[in-house]
């Protein structure tokens, strides 16, 4: 043999950092060198010192380690004792145990109280990067709602939804249909501050935020609500259908007729959609209108 398996596991130590401080039994080095492969293998086991945990190796080390043969620690080895890590408490569910009291105490809020409420939020994160809640605006007693997603920068701003050119689109649309934002229709968001960046609102934020849509929709006892855009609407319906699905159809929240169409940022952005837009609104008319017949 060129190289023995002494040799080659002296230098594999080495470069590990381990002193080959053992000596081997009589005879043991004839074996290894010319001996049966079994009774080589039990020789050498017996007097080769452990390798060390692979998850404490170098990079290099661990290379290496795969490419050499493991064997069992030596009788007069003296490891050190194992570190065992101390158990994870389990995070208490705090939040989920509070929501149905939560829930049970906005639901019984009055508009004052309501909106009161709403301005000194803490129950998520998005208190810590706001600048102002977006309550909603409009008509409290209207016959019409409208429902987007959140806010975005602008409205951060202002303290109101759908302002900028997103908010001046969904005005000349109202206006298309007869209604104003101050007048005849009230205009909410489902969450009432806004996410960092204009990402989508986190499954913890709507759950905290939505008792506070569902206390609005019943002081304002609408007769149709129009839901702006796809986050809007899956959180609304709670489903996971595409927006181009949830069009044509009217839906229901609470008992309350909805109509689904596309968010006035993205009409901004695909404008061969307002003509399907304006079929949504004049679907919501006719709902409307339907309901004032029937009552």
């Amino acid at each position: 043999m060129k190289d023995s398996v002494v040799d080659r596991r002296a230098r594999f130590l080495e470069v590990l950092g381990i002193r080959t401080e053992w000596v081997p039994k009589a005879g043991v080095g004839t074996v290894l060198a010319g001996g049966s492969g079994e009774a080589a293998e039990v020789a050498e086991r017996d007097q080769l010192p452990e390798l060390p945990e692979r998850s404490a190796l170098s990079e290099v080390q661990a290379v290496a380690l795969d490419r050499e043969p493991a064997f069992e620690a030596g009788p007069a080895e003296v490891r050190p004792p194992a570190v065992v890590a101390p158990a994870r408490e389990p995070v208490p569910e705090v939040v989920h145990a509070l929501l149905p009291q939560r829930a049970a105490d906005i639901a019984a809020m009055d508009w004052d109280a309501l909106e009161a409420n709403v301005a000194g939020c803490t129950a998520c994160g998005l208190c810590e990067t706001r600048t102002q809640t977006v309550f909603g605006v409009g008509d409290r007693a209207a016959e019409w709602m409208l429902v987007g997603e959140a806010p975005g920068q602008n409205e951060d701003l202002q303290g109101e939804p759908f302002v900028g050119q997103a908010g001046k689109l969904l005005d000349n649309m109202l206006g298309a249909l007869n209604l104003a934002r101050g007048r005849n229709v009230f205009i909410a968001n489902v969450l009432k501050c806004r996410p960092p960046e204009n990402r989508d609102p986190a499954p913890n934020e709507v759950e905290q935020c939505e008792p506070y849509l569902r206390r609005q929709i019943a002081l304002v006892r609408p007769k149709v609500i129009v839901v702006l855009g796809r986050f809007a609407a899956q959180s609304l319906l709670r489903t996971t259908t595409p927006i181009g699905k949830l069009r044509g159809t009217v839906h229901e929240y609470e008992g309350i007729p909805v109509v689904v169409t596309y968010h006035p940022a993205y009409l901004l952005r695909t404008l061969t959609d307002k003509a399907r837009a304006w079929e949504d609104l004049c679907l919501a008319r006719e709902v409307h209108d339907r309901a004032g017949a029937q009552a």
